[in-house]
């Protein structure tokens, strides 16, 4: 959309979580050399692919991304996790869903891992999707 990605950070009412999150979106940006830009309502997102479903369902979603919402930090590590368990083990206190890692303060986790899962998952979706 075109709704301004700093006016969502500054609207995020945690005081904690905003700048968690601002920390977060200036990684992505260096991780992946591109401008975020909101994706919906509550998505910060960074670079674009295409995905097309065996169903022919076809759509575009960031390279990754994230969302504060009210019980965590939402990262989008769009390539999912299975090949990425050696840096899980190192990350510190999070969860995980299919592609979404879940967690609750940025200092909980440690930001060079976090980076490197980042940066990881980029370039898999990069190379696979170009």
């Amino acid at each position: 959309t075109d709704a301004s990605v700093e006016e969502y950070l500054a609207s995020i009412p945690d005081e904690r979580k905003r700048e968690d999150s601002r920390a977060i979106v200036a990684m992505m940006r260096e991780v992946t050399g591109e401008e975020p830009a909101m994706w919906g309502d509550s998505i910060v997102g960074f670079g674009t692919y295409h995905y097309r479903y065996a169903t022919g369902r076809e759509g575009d979603w960031p390279l990754t991304g994230l969302a504060a919402r009210k019980q965590a930090i939402t990262v989008y590590v769009t390539s999912g996790f299975d090949r990425y368990q050696e840096l899980l083990a190192r990350l510190g206190k999070h969860t995980t869903g299919v592609s979404c890692l879940y967690i609750k303060r940025l200092s909980d986790v440690d930001q060079d891992v976090l980076k490197e899962l980042v940066h990881r998952s980029v370039e898999h979706m990069r190379a696979t999707n170009p």
